[in-house]
């Protein structure tokens, strides 16, 4: 289980013992929490949390104020899937300076007749990563039907790191209470995400809340109480969607500012103008885009100079795009310099966008910064600058009064589109002359997967051969020659024969030299030694199916789909009805529109001259769809599906 509540360190040494059991109740279950068997309200879940309350508050310790957070949570496990959440981790924050500490912890397995305590040397510490360390321990003697419980108290010296609590994670909870108490000389911004509401919701003025050293009072707190009953859980694994963080339900808190002792204030919230300044003059980005001298000196003077502004972009981008690889680092604070890069060949994001960016201000070309976060990273928020919410630069450029979002890190990216990772809706543009500003990424719009067909019989050796052209323009190009990088022909072809819906083998293969960076077209021949039975011939028209099964399947989405790009499926298959045969059945004409064709799915047939002609167009021309809209997606990807896997064509001898 995750908790983006307050980030804990833990020295193994300065574990101790539960000694104020009575304060939490720990260790006493209810008849209530000892009979509940299983969860009424989805039979399918594996484990539940039937209670968990975090209190947070300040105190005055060692001369300084800490945050304290201690948390109490009771989970049911109803079956062995359910054993997994027996394995706890507990994210943990340090700088090089400070940490902070848990200074009692306790845990509990409850069987029916027996507990079993999780002992002190069973608890262990793992590093991550240069500030990041988890505390992980396991819950022993797991059953069906046992409830664990755990305990812990943490003292953090990071003020700012007051973040917030999360009441969906990805087991239900029947009950999760949040309770703080803030001195009033420190003001946090606070917001709801996530579609669900609170059932208690309440905030209060309580005096003389904390003592600040020498029986000095910080005067007034704000005391809150935030509920949730009955929480489902959050489906992070769904198909088609932004990062999970976007609709967790869940409490943020940030620190807006503190009131000093001698009257003034200190503001951590900046504005854009603020962070306007503060990029233009940091070492890692503001100073690294100004060295279009370097690249001068460094590069093919006809890269600069030669053909129109929009030619020369182009040229730099291939550059750039083809000399660094990139070394799969995000982050928009790592240390960054593109000279170093340049020599080295490699880079992370900032280092090769930002070398993009001085080589087309280079050129005359004017390019600006543009911070952005991936799919993954979830949605910078727009009321007000959170810089962590960022962790990717791109390039925007204006050319004969067109914009160009530009991302030279993938190899196989052409010109003008973005890797499918960086489109996350909108970004901040950072212009250092006048002012940042947001602005919306557009993703590539001509996205198709097209297959055309034809089929041809003979009667006489029971034998069938076709012909399919392939086209994929766009994004399917672009992730089709990733696929051709890095396997062979003959591992591909076998991948398209085992998709082939049917008895069909490849018999002829060949890649269209009409092909380039956003379009990939190719050719196959195939046969089949089976396609007539007796007097009969039984046929699905889809050689190859578009998708093999409804990738939505929950019973409900209570947050948006969420495509990347426009996409769309044509498929055109000709049947040559042989002599002495004719159509016995057909699949019926089938046109489905979600609202103003954001999406539409048509399937009809034609019949002509001793030829059956099949089309099927599913167009998603809206990439992004309200949870509201889910019922009529998840019905139009079963229409879909079906079509596909069931559309039977029967000729019969006459």
């Amino acid at each position: 289980m995750r908790f983006n509540i307050v980030i804990i360190l833990l020295l193994l040494s300065n574990i101790t013992t539960l000694t104020s059991q009575d304060k939490i109740n720990f260790g006493k279950l209810s008849e209530k929490e000892k009979a509940f068997k299983t969860f009424e309200k989805d039979s399918t879940v594996n484990a539940v949390v039937l209670y968990e309350i975090g209190d947070n508050y300040f105190e005055w310790v060692n001369n300084q104020i800490r945050i304290i957070k201690e948390y109490h949570v009771k989970i049911k496990i109803l079956n062995k899937n359910g054993f997994d959440e027996g394995n706890i981790s507990i994210p943990y924050y340090h700088n090089e300076t400070t940490s902070e500490k848990i200074t009692e912890i306790m845990a509990k397995t409850h069987n029916e007749i027996s507990s079993h305590s999780v002992m002190p040397n069973q608890f262990f510490k793992n590093s991550n990563s240069e500030k990041w360390s988890e505390l992980v321990f396991t819950f022993p003697q797991l059953q069906e039907g046992s409830i664990l419980e755990y305990y812990y108290k943490l003292t953090s010296p990071f003020i700012y790191n007051f973040s917030g609590w999360t009441f969906q994670s990805s087991i239900p909870k029947l009950y999760s209470e949040f309770n703080a108490s803030i001195p009033g000389i420190y003001h946090y911004n606070r917001e709801l995400i996530g579609s669900l509401k609170l059932d208690t919701n309440e905030a209060h003025i309580k005096k003389k809340c904390t003592q600040i050293g020498r029986g000095i009072s910080s005067g007034e707190c704000e005391v809150l109480k935030y509920v949730m009953k009955d929480i489902p859980a959050f489906e992070s694994e769904e198909n088609y969607m932004l990062a999970a963080s976007n609709y967790l339900s869940r409490i943020d808190f940030e620190l807006s500012e503190m009131l000093l002792f001698n009257g003034s204030k200190k503001r951590y919230t900046k504005t854009w103008k603020d962070v306007d300044k503060e990029f233009k003059n940091n070492k890692n980005i503001g100073r690294q885009l100004s060295k279009k001298n370097f690249f001068e000196k460094n590069v093919p003077e006809n890269l600069l100079t030669d053909g129109t502004e929009l030619e020369r972009a182009m040229n730099i981008y291939e550059f750039v795009r083809d000399h660094y690889t990139w070394n799969k680092k995000f982050g928009i604070f790592q240390k960054a310099r593109v000279k170093e890069a340049f020599d080295d060949k490699v880079g992370n994001v900032a280092e090769i966008n930002m070398s993009l960016i001085n080589l087309l201000n280079a050129a005359g070309i004017e390019t600006k910064l543009m911070l952005s976060s991936t799919r993954q990273q979830g949605l910078p928020k727009t009321s007000h600058p959170v810089i962590s919410d960022f962790n990717y630069f791109l390039a925007k450029v204006e050319i004969d009064g067109k914009d160009y979002l530009l991302d030279a890190t993938d190899k196989f990216i052409p010109f003008g589109m973005l890797p499918f990772r960086a489109l996350n809706h909108y970004g901040r543009v950072m212009d250092f002359k006048n002012e940042s500003y947001w602005f919306d990424i557009v993703p590539w719009r001509n996205n198709r997967y097209q297959i055309r067909g034809e089929l041809n019989f003979d009667i006489e050796n029971n034998k069938a051969d076709g012909i399919l052209d392939i086209l994929n323009l766009g994004y399917n190009a672009v992730d089709l020659r990733q696929e051709f990088a890095s396997a062979s022909e003959e591992a591909y072809l076998e991948k398209i024969e085992d998709a082939f819906n049917g008895d069909y083998k490849i018999t002829y293969y060949e890649p269209s030299k009409k092909s380039n960076e956003k379009r990939f077209l190719e050719r196959f021949k195939f046969e089949s030694e089976s396609a007539i039975n007796g007097n009969m011939v039984y046929l699905n028209p889809f050689i190859i199916h578009f998708f093999n099964k409804n990738p939505f399947t929950t019973e409900n989405r209570d947050y948006p789909i969420d495509f990347g790009y426009p996409r769309n499926y044509k498929y055109q298959m000709n049947f040559h009805i042989p002599d002495g045969y004719a159509v016995h059945e057909l699949p019926e004409n089938r046109v489905i529109n979600l609202g103003e064709e954001s999406a539409l799915l048509k399937f009809y047939h034609q019949e002509a001259e001793n030829q059956l002609l099949f089309l099927f167009d599913l167009k998603l021309n809206s990439t992004h769809f309200t949870p509201e809209n889910y019922d009529a997606l998840k019905q139009l990807f079963a229409e879909v599906t079906e079509i596909q896997q069931n559309s039977l064509v029967i000729l019969k001898k006459i």
